[in-house]
């Protein structure tokens, strides 16, 4: 019954939206994503408490009875996946208000914006692999014609083609998957690809949550599948990037996790598989988030860097699962799913921050901004925040996460098995590395776009969003604050997704033990805050009743007041880009300095991502030379065109003659 209101109810949307004026589009869109959420979350807040959820459908010849199922872990993505996609809609109604004057545009995107709600909704629920199929099809199509938006910049559909054709490689890889456990079971149900996975041999069941493995993390963005991500979510607006950050990418997540719950072999080789790879992908993402320019595509990296360190905690549990330890079982598998959520927070916050620094100037140019904590306070400070917190700095929701996965790797280090140990031992290097990285790249960051003074001439006012830009990053502050707080309650809901992998009788004592840590920590961060403004306080209170005098500081030599004398982005991150420059590509542009009083000089870097260029560019030059031999085939000429059809038409009937000829005298031979 729920499932046909859900229908009705964005049905009915849809056609509204058709109908609507511009004003109105996103008011109705906002009102059918609410309901759908409410909907949704009620099931998943049932599943997730009480007991799942389990029915069938009948839909037809096609695809016959279709498999409904809401386990703990369908529920956890659901509910996060909601709660990110009305604070999206809730931001991205005013956002879009600025294109009030391309109204087909508007009902384009609104209706892609329900449809990829409705879409991800049926991805968490539907099992039966053909209609997972269809699901994903329709969130793949529907967040494409979200990000191409502005089509009419031809870096956006670039961007949005580069994302289509990644997806649909990640669609052939889910349905080699599919087929194959289909074609040796005789059934599309989920449960088939356990069955397949307990009878076929080990090696077998490998490759076939390798392939899995593959189209997943095309989704999530894992290294090498990572490079249709850093273009897409800078071209998207600023709330289909929130999304798209937040809970797109995190299907992948989702979906490694129920093949790791259905393929239950191999445990221990897939957990080394998925930590390697894991570390590389985080690393990799947050070395060059610190060199971008662009403030989208700083974050976008940073979205790889925070897979890695999710794909960190699922290759721990898988371990822990494969070695038959709770404790790296529920720090592993805990820690990936809490920092899934805290990431969909955190860097929604982020991309919405960034939508609204770019409304204001027009610009996502790191090195043309600066100064806009006095014009925009209450966005600087909720960035600020969010900053914090994707840093993994208590008393924030990043902390939480990070340091479940930190006492995991710190667990798991003892063990007879060197490998074991040294694997241990780098993730625990590669992570500290993650952490002290994000932090250089979110106080260059901060401080160049936020801090000091404007490094480039604005002709117009730049001003704080409005209320309703305001309201969605408010709430999600909440959150970020709530978690780092009391993250007892979270953590305490994380243990039923976690119990599938592992009994709960084991789970309780390590989640209290964990619990009665972290609250200890985030009490003395607390204390510290709250400490320092209350010196603060009474600092301000004493100072209010002096005279305040007003004089120039010391300019060290340096009178003239300028903003060029201030910290560049490239500047600042230079000294850190000549040391990992040997995995950098940088392509630079510059003028030549001449005479004694030479001319003032432009000079521009453009970092490119090196496993593009060895894993995309590289093949794509390779099969362009190829296929450019053949370019005599198609050479103009009309009379060669015909003489095509002509042979053509001449093999077809010449090969059937030939084939009957060649019987006929196979058969006299016979006869003779």
């Amino acid at each position: 019954m729920i499932f046909s209101i859900a229908a009705l109810i964005t049905i009915f949307g849809l056609v509204l939206i058709a109908l609507a004026k511009a004003e109105a589009k996103g008011i109705i869109a906002l009102g059918v994503v609410l309901m759908n959420a409410i909907l949704s979350s009620a099931i998943a807040l049932s599943s997730l408490i009480e007991h799942p959820l389990d029915v069938s459908i009948y839909a037809g010849l096609v695809f016959g009875e279709i498999p409904i199922r809401i386990d703990s872990l369908s529920a956890w993505f659901l509910l996060l996946m909601n709660l990110t996609m009305v604070t999206g809609i809730l931001y991205g109604i005013q956002y879009m208000s600025r294109y009030r004057n391309q109204a087909s545009n508007l009902t384009l995107h609104y209706t892609s914006y329900i449809i990829n709600h409705i879409a991800m909704i049926g991805i968490y629920t539907l099992q039966n692999s053909l209609a997972f199929l269809c699901a994903w099809e329709f969130m793949a199509i529907s967040a494409f014609l979200l990000v191409i938006f502005e089509h009419s910049k031809i870096e956006t559909l670039k961007a949005g083609i580069n994302y289509l054709v990644q997806s649909h490689i990640c669609i052939v890889f889910l349905t080699i998957g599919f087929i194959w456990v289909s074609s040796n079971t005789g059934s599309y149900d989920f449960k088939a690809i356990s069955t397949y996975s307990a009878s076929a041999a080990p090696a077998l069941s490998f490759l076939l949550f390798i392939c899995f493995f593959i189209a997943f993390a095309f989704k999530a963005g894992f290294v090498p599948f990572h490079t249709w991500l850093p273009y897409a979510h800078p071209a998207a607006p600023a709330h289909v990037s929130g999304i798209m950050s937040g809970v797109i990418i995190k299907l992948g997540i989702f979906g490694i996790m129920r093949m790791l719950l259905l393929i239950r072999e191999n445990h221990l080789l897939i957990g080394y598989l998925i930590l390697i790879i894991s570390l590389i992908t985080g690393v990799y993402g947050v070395m060059l988030a610190i060199i971008q320019h662009n403030l989208k595509k700083l974050l976008a990296y940073h979205s790889i860097e925070n897979i890695g360190i999710i794909g960190m905690g699922l290759g721990l549990g898988t371990i822990g699962l494969g070695m038959d330890k709770p404790y790296l079982v529920f720090t592993g598998f805990a820690g990936a799913l809490l920092h899934t959520f805290n990431h969909s927070l955190f860097k929604s916050l982020l991309f919405y921050g960034a939508g609204t620094v770019y409304q204001a100037t027009h610009t996502m140019d790191i090195e043309k901004l600066g100064g806009l904590i006095k014009k925009m306070p209450q966005t600087a400070t909720l960035f600020l925040i969010a900053s914090l917190a994707i840093s993994g700095l208590p008393p924030l929701n990043g902390f939480v996460s990070e340091f479940l996965i930190y006492a995991g790797l710190f667990s798991g280090i003892h063990s007879d098995q060197l490998i074991h140990t040294l694997i241990i031992i780098t993730s625990i290097f590669s992570l500290s590395v993650i952490g002290g990285l994000a932090m250089l790249c979110f106080t260059k960051a901060f401080s160049v776009v936020f801090l000091g003074k404007e490094r480039h001439p604005f002709h117009h006012l730049i001003h704080e969003g409005d209320i309703f830009k305001l309201i969605p990053k408010y709430i999600i502050v909440l959150f970020i604050i709530a978690i780092g707080v009391f993250p007892h309650l979270i953590v305490g809901i994380v243990v039923e997704p976690v119990s599938l992998f592992a009994d709960k009788t084991f789970l309780s004592p390590i989640h209290m033990e964990f619990i009665d840590v972290t609250q200890k920590v985030s009490f003395a961060a607390w204390v510290l805050i709250l400490l320092t403004l209350f010196v603060l306080g009474i600092r301000r209170l004493v100072a209010s009743k002096r005279p305040i005098g007003v004089a120039p500081t010391w300019g060290c030599g340096y009178t003239t007041s300028t903003s060029h004398l201030q910290y560049t982005a490239n500047s600042y991150a230079r000294s850190f880009r000549k040391l990992i420059h040997p995995l950098l590509i940088m392509n630079k542009r510059e003028e030549v300095i001449e005479d004694v009083f030479p001319k003032a000089i432009h000079s521009e870097t453009h970092p490119y991502d090196m496993m593009e260029a060895l894993l995309i560019d590289k093949p794509t030059r390779f099969i362009r030379a190829f296929m450019g031999r053949f370019r005599f085939v198609q050479n103009g000429s009309v009379q060669i065109y015909i003489s095509y059809g002509v042979a053509f038409i001449f093999i077809t009937i010449t090969v059937p003659l030939l084939s009957q000829a060649v019987r006929y005298v196979i058969n006299l031979l016979k006869q003779i």
